[in-house]
């Protein structure tokens, strides 16, 4: 039988992503998340979930969601945001938020991924140009190449290298862009340096909070908050409300006017169809959590520190991050796959990162600690973590 040109290509390239070690699958969960669900038919204790305060599967937010939706229904939006998609729950998060943040505006999005293809494609002309940290999130990345406008990267967290980049001439309109955690390494950008670098400079400022909003900061307000500074009017921040508000989509804050043009010039706001309010109703509920969630970031706090302390004992190699994502570094993407699989087999779900989501080279397994774990969850853990040493002949003499 006669192969077409497509069939040899896309075999071969299937085939090289399995040799290579970095074939994905999807794992199925047939439970609510939890700190203890049920994946591929096996119970499992999960460090793979981003929801940071444990509300994904609170039923109790769930019925306080039903209330707030009063007739809006439980289906669909029906449309954009801009036909016949922006439903009374929309309009009404879209306020709590923008007060919670202390900004004008807030602008609803599906999903995190559109507000960071938004955040730079609605803005960037020909003649304009983006700095982005090297470690940035791929959707930022993805937004900066949609823009087609001159691209650059300076070294991770690295603020003297952007001042570098920023005293290069331009014409033009520049936006520098950050995440607020990173979601791979799990460290804070250093805001304060780098607003003391923007601090004289005609730029806009876009920061991705979506692993700091509900865990940094008063209330959860996330990395300004946290450093104890104000976000000015060139600044827009991004958060997403599939991680420590435990329901879905995402938004855009910042002042009336960079988020009306935003509303204006968007593709990824103009041509996506709302999320269904019922899920905006929930998210309503979930911010009144996060508002009042000081005990959970509290025992989510003593958790992280536990767990940084237990895998130090055991010589393991952890990257500089105090937030719920607690990387541990094998390098090697046989070794994480093997760790992986010894921890799913002993009941703990750990996902391998290798590359290309992570640099060759620095494969690891990716933590997330939850304010549902407990300190016997950890304390499992880290005996099981001992196991894989011992077995592999990795990290106590590393």
């Amino acid at each position: 039988m006669h192969n077409h040109t497509w069939q040899t290509r896309l075999t071969q390239r299937l085939s090289n992503q399995r040799e290579a070690g970095l074939w994905r699958d999807r794992p199925l969960m047939t439970s609510a998340p939890a700190a203890r669900v049920q994946v591929n038919g096996k119970w499992l204790i999960s460090f793979a979930s981003n929801d940071y305060l444990g509300l994904a599967a609170d039923a109790s937010l769930a019925a306080e969601a039903l209330a707030l939706n009063a007739d809006a229904g439980l289906g669909g939006s029906s449309a954009s945001h801009v036909l016949a998609g922006h439903h009374l729950p929309h309009h009404l998060l879209e306020d709590e938020l923008a007060d919670w943040l202390g900004v004008e505006r807030v602008l609803l999005f599906s999903s995190g991924y559109l507000a960071n293809l938004a955040v730079q494609t609605a803005f960037m002309q020909q003649g304009d140009r983006l700095i982005h940290d090297k470690l940035n999130h791929a959707s930022l990345i993805d937004g900066a190449l949609l823009s087609g406008v001159n691209f650059k990267r300076y070294p991770h967290n690295n603020m003297a290298a952007l001042a570098r980049r920023l005293l290069q001439p331009n014409a033009c309109l520049t936006m520098v862009v950050t995440d607020g955690v990173f979601s791979m390494d799990g460290d804070v950008v250093n805001l304060p340096a780098m607003l003391d670098a923007l601090a004289d400079k005609d730029v806009l400022l876009v920061v991705d909070e979506a692993h700091s909003f509900g865990v940094l900061g008063e209330q959860g307000r996330g990395s300004f908050s946290h450093f104890k500074r104000k976000a000015k009017p060139n600044v827009l921040r991004v958060g997403t409300l599939g991680k420590a508000f435990g329901s879905s989509g995402a938004f855009v804050a910042g002042s009336g006017l960079l988020i009306d043009t935003i509303a204006q010039f968007a593709r990824s706001y103009r041509y996506t169809t709302a999320q269904p309010p019922y899920q905006a109703s929930f998210t309503r509920a979930a911010l009144r959590r996060v508002q009042q969630g000081d005990h959970l970031r509290a025992h989510l706090n003593r958790l992280i520190t536990h767990f940084r302390a237990g895998a130090k004992a055991l010589g393991l190699t952890l990257m500089p991050s105090l937030t719920p994502i607690q990387p541990i570094l094998l390098n090697d993407n046989a070794r994480a796959m093997r760790w992986q699989q010894q921890l799913w087999d002993a009941g703990f779900w750990l996902p391998a990162i290798r590359p290309p989501t992570v640099p060759e080279g620095t494969a690891r397994l990716r933590l997330s600690i939850c304010a549902n774990h407990t300190i016997e969850q950890i304390e499992q853990l880290l005996l099981e973590l001992q196991k894989c040493q011992i077995k592999d002949g990795y990290g106590i003499n590393h």
